[in-house]
């Protein structure tokens, strides 16, 4: 990208003020290497995105943002209710909450290493992984609606978990507002036999070892020293958010004429917050991120039987759980006055700062965990949020690497079982039941993950604690 077209406000933050049909300006999270290396695409979706009718302050990108459908992948855009603001489908994403849980799991790297393949080969086994893969719960009309009402709280009633977890979870586990009226028959079709799996592409369940810690203080609260082994946990709604989003940007498509939206790109498609469109998508949308939210509750129950097979007295406690593609009505200041807004986070963490009253007591001073995963074979970090955080992108952070390259064109210059093999030589134990899937997710087919948060961390968007190195992979 020729940073030409950007005002550079600082190292890390360049401008594109507004012109033609944008409302506010846009801006871009990153180094001056990270901005050139990427696609056009950002520039044009971007300045597309701050042309939708009620954004307030800028569209944002983060520091990992690649073209997606509509928005930008690692786009942050805020909505004013009260200004014709809209909710966006593509600003959401189709795999709606998509997120990272991270577990304690009390032990390090010298009790780990004697049972590593034990400990891959059990958690292979127990977690369905893959392409249309499906789980052991079979949900029917009432366990479906349960589920999409309750999120991780159902799942707790069904025996999937822990009455704590619920603390240590965005939104407490359940998103308030969920309308399962709106998810169609197709969705719950898709859905019905998928609870407790992870899917393809770039989820994954991992253990990794604490490497590195940058901030003791905050490291100790988040419970994380150097050797220690934790569990990661990354996927989403699966089928029914998929669905979801494919339903309702159709329907917003052909609905834009209507609500007497001009659209910059097709993929922009959206309606107003206050239509029953707007308000049936975010009825859809909230039910699909309690999917996945009992999804991965699901998961970590499955993740403590695997783990207790092979360390039967280890408990998994949970250090956080947050979700990226989503929108949420959040408080937060502009033009110096607090104001309801619709926060749409596509490939974007929310990193609330210390004393925000939506988080647990325990994180009061250090702020919200920010969770960044990694890709297959790449370091993955934990930060936190920051209070200057809400005045620069609405408290949100980087949520990925990011894409380098397509699946397509990884599949091209890797060949799946080669990397595996490279990655056994490094120590890193890679479970999956697709070798083209592995390719597809070769760690150089995304940014430097590192690089990607180190700029986050100098934007200020959320602070460094701690870096993790993937120990076992399962991957779908």
């Amino acid at each position: 990208m020729d940073i030409s077209q950007f005002i550079q406000r600082n190292a890390t933050c360049w401008e594109i003020a507004a012109k033609g049909n944008m409302r506010v300006p846009a801006i871009i999270y990153a180094d001056e290497q990270l901005l050139q290396d990427m696609d056009q695409k950002v520039y044009e979706q971007i300045t597309n995105v701050a042309s939708l009718p009620g954004i307030v302050e800028a569209a944002y990108a983060m520091p990992d943002a690649h073209w997606g459908y509509g928005f930008p992948i690692g786009g942050v855009a805020a909505f004013d209710p009260e200004q014709g603001g809209v909710v966006s489908a593509g600003g959401v994403g189709f795999d709606i909450s998509c997120g990272v849980r991270t577990l304690h799991t009390g032990l390090n790297m010298i009790e780990l290493q004697p049972h590593k393949q034990a400990l891959a080969d059990e958690l292979y086994r127990k977690v369905p992984v893959g392409v249309g893969s499906k789980g052991r719960i079979h949900l029917n009309h009432d366990s479906m609606h349960g589920m999409l009402k309750g999120g991780a709280q159902w799942a707790l009633d069904q025996g999937f978990g822990e009455p704590e977890d619920l603390e240590r979870i965005e939104e407490h586990g359940c998103m308030a507002g969920a309308e399962p009226k709106y998810v169609s028959p197709k969705a719950r079709e898709r859905q019905k036999d998928e609870m407790g799996t992870l899917g393809s592409g770039n989820h994954y369940l991992e253990v990794q070892q604490v490497a590195e810690i940058y901030d003791e203080t905050v490291a100790a609260v988040f419970g994380l020293k150097i050797n220690d082994v934790v569990i990661s946990i990354h996927c989403g709604s699966r089928g029914l958010g998929h669905q979801i989003g494919t339903e309702f940007l159709k329907d917003m498509a052909m609905s834009a004429a209507h609500y007497q939206i001009a659209l910059p790109d097709r993929e922009l498609a959206c309606a107003p917050l206050a239509s029953p469109l707007g308000k049936q998508y975010l009825g859809a949308m909230r039910a699909a991120i309690n999917c996945a939210l009992a999804n991965r509750q699901i998961i970590t129950h499955l993740t403590r039987q695997a783990v207790a097979k092979v360390f039967p007295d280890i408990h998994l406690g949970l250090l956080y759980d947050v979700s990226h593609n989503t929108c949420k009505l959040e408080h937060h200041t502009v033009n110096s006055q607090k104001k309801a807004l619709y926060v749409h986070r596509k490939g974007a963490t929310r990193a609330f700062g210390p004393d925000h009253p939506d988080l647990p007591p325990v994180f009061k001073d250090t702020g919200q965990p920010v969770l960044i995963g990694g890709s297959m074979g790449t370091s993955s970090y934990v930060l936190c949020g920051t209070l200057e955080g809400e005045l620069r992108s609405f408290s949100s952070a980087c949520h990925g690497a990011g894409r380098a390259m397509s699946r397509s064109q990884a599949t091209k210059q890797w060949q799946g079982r080669t990397l595996v093999d490279e990655l056994a030589a490094r120590g890193i134990i890679i479970r999956s039941p697709s070798m083209r899937g592995v390719a597809e997710e070769a760690p150089a087919a995304y940014k430097d993950v590192s690089v990607v948060v180190d700029s986050a961390d100098r934007a200020g968007l959320a602070r460094k604690v701690a870096r993790l190195e993937p120990v076992i992979c399962i991957k779908g």
